[in-house]
């Protein structure tokens, strides 16, 4: 591989130091090494915080601020992609986790098919780290009206190219602000692709945001209607098969032999 291209990844964080050490040591792993990791903590009180700022003492990779005051997850996105340095940009919850091979395999995965935008599979584990033996499947080419239709991107596999000299940022919505920042990068991109390997483990919490599903489903609308300029009848209509689309096709279920927690004792 020729000289490795920084990669920024961006990590909100807010109350999880249950979990954010490990997502740190899931970075750490990587078997690509040309990263930063740009932490944007939002006032969190359970000394995640301290926990993320010893990691940043001890490796140079690691940039941790915090915000002034508390400004929810989507703002905070956007000051992380504010500071970052990198030719790519990646996504990465503070209790969510990579497999070790993750950013290698995209890297090589976007250079072989010249694609300026990649995803990937990625399993659902439970809050004691536990396979839910349920992965997400992955489109092979993704498309701004693919995108549209359903958010097809699980955040924490998503890497796309990013131009330092003009950043784009997400909008500021409660829920779904990660879907509506790729509608926005979506446009710029020459070839988005998704490929069929499960290279993160998304963390399902009870009582998280993304777990509530009333006010989810009006921020989409307020995406697709208030931020994509869409009319009423097409933002019902793409607010409908978002739901479809994620209780009839989205998801498959898988063996534990399948399952990509067998990397963790590699973490």
């Amino acid at each position: 591989m020729d000289k490795e291209p920084l990669i920024s990844i961006i990590t909100p964080n807010y109350n999880c130091a249950t979990y954010i050490a490990q997502t740190i040591e899931s970075v750490i792993a990587q078997t690509y090494q040309n990263w930063e990791m740009l932490i944007q903590d939002d006032c969190s009180t359970d000394g995640s915080l301290e926990i993320a700022q010893s990691y940043a003492q001890k490796d140079s990779r690691i940039k941790v601020e915090s915000n002034k005051s508390n400004v929810g997850a989507a703002n905070s996105r956007n000051n992380a992609i504010r500071r970052s340095q990198g030719t790519y940009l990646s996504f990465l919850d503070s209790d969510d986790l990579w497999i070790p091979t993750k950013l290698e395999e995209q890297i090589k995965f976007m250079q072989t098919n010249n694609c300026d935008f990649c995803y990937a599979r990625y399993e659902h584990i439970n809050k004691k780290g536990e396979s839910m033996l349920i992965q997400a499947k992955a489109i092979k080419h993704l498309t701004y009206n693919r995108l549209l239709f359903h958010c097809w991107t699980g955040c924490l596999t998503v890497i796309y190219k990013q131009d330092l000299s003009d950043k784009i940022y997400g909008p500021v919505l409660k829920n779904c602000n990660d879907h509506g920042l790729f509608l926005k990068v979506m446009p710029q991109i020459k070839n988005a692709m998704g490929m069929d390997k499960c290279l993160g483990l998304y963390r399902i919490r009870e009582g998280g945001i993304s777990r509530k599903k009333t006010g989810k489903l009006s921020s989409f609308y307020k995406l697709f209607h208030d931020h994509e300029g869409i009319n009423y009848l097409l933002a019902t209509f793409f607010l409908i098969t978002q739901i479809l689309v994620k209780k009839f096709y989205k998801y498959r279920k898988i063996t534990i032999e399948e399952s990509c927690t067998q990397y963790l004792n590699q973490i």
